[in-house]
This record gives structure tokens, sequence and C-alpha cells, in this order.
């Protein structure tokens, strides 16, 4: 994917648009338990269909993963080129009304994520970027935090583990966040991956742990980190990719600290 694929980038901004128009004037529907504490609603339903169903017919010859059941993983890490959708990043929060949820959608191709695009409508935000050009917010290219020290940075936090084995996952994320309680200026949990890693490349915070890697949550994310120049890899510094574990974005300043104290804490 080079710059010239404006096309590209503007047929996702177009899907996104859609979905966020959605997000923000519509109710959530019937509200399902998919599991332990996940939940799923109507409108997540309804919105991916809405994109699903304009992406076939504007690309039609591209694979298609979402979040709600459509799609397979093996497409999204394979050859070729497929959508990865998240109709609603941080369905909890809408569910409660709190405005930090977003559409994410990227465009992968060979297991790399090549376009990015992700709006939270309630907050008037867009994040886009296309690989090897920047990451934009509205005309603006984004460069991610330049502080160097972990004690000046505000991190973010993926949510705690629901489900199956929910405690054992969960003692090591609460060593973590108790480990950065001591060590970083402040430790946050917003409840929605894409704007963690959104957030990273604008640098309203300065690093983000993300204790999944599913390709919805983080494909369009870690693209636009990653085009602010914030760093992504897994939690032992090896470069990330849809078979990492886990997903850690920080500025260049603050990496090695945040992966170090992520060593110790045992994650």
């Amino acid at each position: 994917m080079t710059c010239d694929m404006a096309g590209m980038l503007e047929i996702a901004r177009q899907a996104v648009g859609f979905g966020a128009d959605r997000l923000m004037n519509a109710e959530p529907g019937d509200i399902r338990r998919k599991s332990d504490r996940d939940f799923v609603t109507d409108l997540d339903v309804r919105i991916q269909g809405v994109i699903r169903q304009f992406l076939e017919e504007r690309t039609p010859g591209i694979g298609f993963l979402g979040e709600e059941g459509q799609g397979s993983l093996v497409e999204s890490v394979g050859s070729g080129a497929v959508w990865v959708l998240d109709p609603i990043d941080g369905t909890s929060n809408f569910i409660h009304g709190l405005p930090l949820s977003a559409v994410s959608l990227a465009l992968v191709e060979r297991g790399v994520p090549a376009v990015g695009v992700i709006a939270a409508p309630f907050l008037g935000l867009e994040y886009r970027a296309v690989r090897g050009c920047g990451a934009y917010s509205g005309d603006r290219r984004m460069v991610c935090s330049g502080r160097g020290a972990l004690g000046e940075s505000i991190v973010s936090l993926g949510d705690y583990a629901v489900g199956v084995d929910a405690d054992r996952k969960n003692r090591r994320r609460i060593a973590l966040a108790a480990a950065l309680a001591a060590a970083a200026e402040r430790v946050r949990m917003f409840g929605s991956a894409a704007l963690d890693l959104a957030w990273v490349a604008e640098g309203r915070t300065e690093g983000c742990v993300i204790h999944s890697n599913k390709p919805w949550d983080t494909a369009a994310g870690v693209l636009i980190a990653r085009e602010s120049g914030a760093l992504v890899t897994d939690s032992a510094g090896r470069a990330h990719d849809f078979g990492s574990a886990d997903t850690v974005a920080a500025a260049p300043g603050i990496q090695g600290e945040l992966l170090e104290l992520i060593r110790v804490s045992g994650l």
C-alpha cells in the first residue's frame, strides 16, 4: 500500500462514517450476552451489516472479518487483502452511556495493516492512517509524545478479563496495574482498544498495554500508532503482529522503561 492509495482510505472513511452516524443517533436495541460479562447489541450487528454491504459493493475482491461473527480469522492473517471491522469498540461503554466508544476499520494486506480509520462520534474525533504515509486527525499530522520518563507519562490499560480463566488472567493484570500505579504519572482504563492506540498516536497518552490482540480491536489502531512514531510490540518487546499474545504501544522515550516494568510485573 502506498500513499497514492487515497481511494482505499476514502472508502474506509466513508464506511466508518456510516457506522459512526448510526452509533451516534440510534438506540442499542436488544442487548444479548455473548459470554460471561460480554455483550452485543442489535446496533453492533446493524452497523456491521451496513458497513459490510458497502465494502462488498465498493471493493468486491476484498475479504471481510467482523467481530460479530462474519468472516474468518484465517483470512486476516493469510494472503490477500481483508477488511477488519469492530462496529462498536467499547460496547459496554456504549450500553452504559459512556462516550468512549468507536468504530474501527482496517484494510489488512498479507497480515499487515495498510489502511486504518477510527471514529469516536460522541467525542467528535476521527483518526486515519495509510502505511508509510503518516497518521492524521483532521488536517493535522499526528506525532506521538516526546516525553522520556514513565513518571511523566500517562499509560492506559486494556480491560480486565472476563469469562473462562478470568481470575488467573486478572492476577497478572492487577500486578501490572499496581506496578504502573507506583511508577507512572497516571494510569487510565478507557475500555476501548481503538482509543487506547489512537491516543498514544495523538500524544494524549504515552503508552498503552492491551492484554489481548484481537484483530478487530487492534488492526486500525496499531497502524495509526506506528505511523505517529510510536513503537508497537508485544509485552516482551517483539515486533507486533496478529500472532502476538498482547499489544503494547509506547512513545519511544518511555518504551524501554515500560517494557521493563511489564517484565518485572510478570505479564
